[in-house]
C-alpha cells in the first residue's frame, strides 16, 4: 500500500473542488465536470499518484 502524500489542507481543498464539480455536473454542467471524481477520490484516500510521480507531498512525514 502506498503511504499518504496529501496533507489536511490539500485534502480539504480537493474534497471541496471535487464535490463542487460533481454537483455542477449533476445540475446540467458540461460532461468534463465529472472529472471532480478524481480530486474527491484522492482526498478520500490521502494519496495522489501524480504527487508520487513528481516526488511531492503536502503532509508531514511519519515519525520513526
Amino acid at each position: 500500500m502506498f503511504g499518504k502524500n496529501i496533507g489536511l489542507i490539500d485534502r480539504a481543498a480537493r474534497a471541496v473542488l471535487g464535490l463542487a464539480l460533481i454537483i455542477w455536473a449533476l445540475l446540467g454542467g458540461p460532461l468534463w465536470a465529472w472529472i471532480g471524481v478524481l480530486p474527491l477520490a484522492t482526498a478520500a484516500v490521502s494519496f495522489c499518484p501524480a504527487y508520487a510521480l513528481l516526488g511531492l507531498r503536502t503532509c508531514p512525514r511519519p515519525k520513526s
